[in-house]
């Protein structure tokens, strides 16, 4: 007789334990893969912000207007006759050293000798005021007796200020794109006819004819006066100059003020 066969049925959970391991490790790499996802975008984000910030900051620092020299030039008549106070600005005015492009244009300055105070522009600034009346894109001198002279809607002193190129090696300063350039040297003109000078109807700005009497800035500036003068350009730092007149002009026509 054969003996009895007994089936056992083995119960095997390995394969089970496999699956869930495998279903857990792709979850992880698929957790892995988005936050990698989020850290590289984040971090791209982070960069141009930082490049940004940085070339801003830059600009803050270096983009910097000098004032090299200021002199004042009083106002006369065609004979020996001449004004007690000084009528006009010529500020000299560079950049510093690694300093970007300026324009101009968009050079705000104020000026005041204690009691008025102006913020003007350029008098090809057709954005804040209206250029100034008549203004001249090739002829500094047109616009700078235009300047001392003329009136818009109010004395063209009161809102405006001319310039001039001294050094301009590469040729791209000019009245209608004023962008200075590193090594680029101006001259700028601030109307500070007094009161006084408008009155005695003076017209001869040094050897300057203006072909009309000088209109007044409301300025001041007698002997012993403090003037204060900042330049704020669209970016960078602002530039100040402060200096008080000397105690007194004698026969002068034209006076050293700063440094």
């Amino acid at each position: 007789m054969k003996a009895n066969k007994t089936l056992f049925m083995k119960t095997n959970t390995r394969a089970q334990v496999g699956i869930g391991t495998l279903i857990i490790f792709i979850a992880m790499v698929l957790v892995a893969a988005v936050a990698a996802a989020v850290l590289i975008q984040t971090s791209g984000i982070l960069q141009q912000k930082a490049q940004s910030t940085g070339k801003q900051s830059t600009q803050e620092v270096s983009s910097n207007l000098m004032v090299k020299n200021i002199e004042g030039v009083r106002a006369k008549d065609s004979s020996t006759s001449t004004s007690a106070t000084i009528d006009m600005l010529k500020l000299s005015v560079g950049l510093n050293v690694g300093s970007s492009p300026v324009d101009v244009n968009q050079v705000v300055i104020s000026i005041t000798d204690g009691t008025i105070a102006h913020n003007l522009v350029y008098a090809g600034n057709a954005k804040t005021y209206g250029k100034m009346t008549d203004f001249n894109t090739t002829d500094a001198t047109v616009n700078l007796k235009k300047l001392l002279t003329g009136t818009t809607t109010v004395a063209n002193p009161l809102r405006y200020y001319t310039v001039d190129r001294i050094r301009d090696e590469d040729q791209s300063f000019s009245q209608a794109n004023p962008v200075m350039n590193t090594g680029d040297l101006i001259i700028v003109y601030l109307a500070t006819t007094s009161p006084s000078a408008n009155s005695a109807a003076y017209e001869y700005m040094g050897a300057l004819d203006a072909d009309a009497v000088l209109v007044s800035s409301q300025l001041n500036l007698v002997p012993r006066t403090t003037v204060n003068i900042v330049m704020t350009p669209e970016s960078g730092a602002a530039t100040i100059a402060e200096f008080v007149t000397p105690s007194s002009y004698g026969v002068k026509e034209t006076v050293q003020l700063y440094p």
